[in-house]
Order: structure tokens, then C-alpha cells, then sequence
């Protein structure tokens, strides 16, 4: 089975005006999104942001939880930040995993990879698999046609489709992961 990987993407990402922008770190989910990857295996999730006073925001949140005061407080959520790797851009990352499948998401319908064959592709490959997940109003299209893959959307049964990417990551990670 493939070594799974996932990247928070904070630029390219749109606003709501289709303009591109960095969008801000949020504590929430730095920590969620690594409990939701330890829980499924995730083997490092990667936070991209190019802007020095998001990654040290980052920092601080993440180093208070490596000190020894926190563990007594609740060591699971240290746990979950060892998974947590700040990059300042996508490329920093694909240099990192050395030729990975790349899959990018959106809310949007551009996709056409479905979970039930990503989780095989997982399962059959050898070579790394990078889940690219946007913030802000989504990836940039130029972003996206950098993917090997786009994987379907998540649907619910109303015509809404803004999830939190925090709850994108729990779902996608269930369907292709989960037991």
C-alpha cells in the first residue's frame, strides 16, 4: 500500500472575487487535520504558505504542543502535530516526497477520479500519493492542472458546497482510508 500524504494549500488559492491570494493559517486546522491523518495514517501533513509571519504563527502553535507541559495536558494532541510540516510552496514539497502521485480536490466540479478508485490506486501503487487540499474559495485552475488527478467532489443533498476543509479532509480520508 501507498504512503499517503496531505498538503493544506494557503497560495494559489481564489477569494470569493476569483482573485488569487494567500489566505491565513487557522490553529483549527492545523490541529484537526493532523488528528484526522494520524487516525487514518496519514504519513506527514504539510502546511503551505509562503508568507514568514503565517509560518511563524504556525510555529508557535505547534511548538507549544511539543513542550513537555502540554503532554500532560492532553498528549494526543501532541501526537497529532508530529505529523505537521510547514513549506513555503508546492514545490518545496514535491521535492521533499521524490515523485508522488499527486491528487489536487475541489468543490468544484472538475474532477473525475473517484474515491473507490483512488483507494485502489493507494492500495495497488508503491510510489508516494499527495492529497492537495485548498483554502480560501479553492485551488487556481493553473494549480489544479498541475495534478496527476482531480478527485470528484464531495456531494451532500442540498445545492450548498462550502465545507470546511477540515471536514473535506475527514470525508475524503474516510472514503479512501477508512475500514
Amino acid at each position: 500500500m501507498a504512503k499517503v500524504y496531505l498538503a493544506l494549500i494557503h497560495n494559489p488559492v481564489y477569494n470569493k472575487n476569483k482573485k488569487i491570494v494567500s489566505t491565513c493559517i487557522t490553529g483549527v486546522d492545523l490541529h484537526d487535520i493532523a488528528r484526522s491523518g494520524l487516525t487514518y495514517g496519514v504519513k506527514k501533513y504539510f502546511v503551505v504558505n509562503p508568507m514568514p509571519a503565517q509560518l511563524k504563527f504556525a510555529e508557535r502553535i505547534i511548538n507549544c504542543w511539543k513542550q513537555e507541559a502540554s503532554f500532560v495536558h492532553n498528549w494526543t494532541r501532541a501526537e497529532a502535530f508530529r505529523l505537521v510540516e510547514l513549506a513555503t510552496d508546492l514545490d518545496a514539497v514535491l521535492k521533499r516526497l521524490k515523485n508522488p502521485v499527486v491528487i489536487a480536490t475541489s468543490a468544484r466540479p472538475k474532477g473525475t477520479l473517484k474515491f473507490k478508485k483512488l483507494r485502489l490506486l493507494i492500495k495497488k501503487s508503491r510510489r508516494p500519493f499527495l492529497i492537495l487540499f485548498g483554502t480560501g474559495w479553492g485551488m487556481t485552475d493553473e494549480l489544479l492542472e498541475k495534478a496527476d488527478y482531480i478527485l470528484e467532489p464531495i456531494k451532500g443533498n442540498s445545492s450548498y458546497n462550502h465545507l470546511s476543509v477540515r471536514s473535506a479532509v475527514a470525508i475524503v480520508l474516510d472514503r479512501i482510508l477508512g475500514g
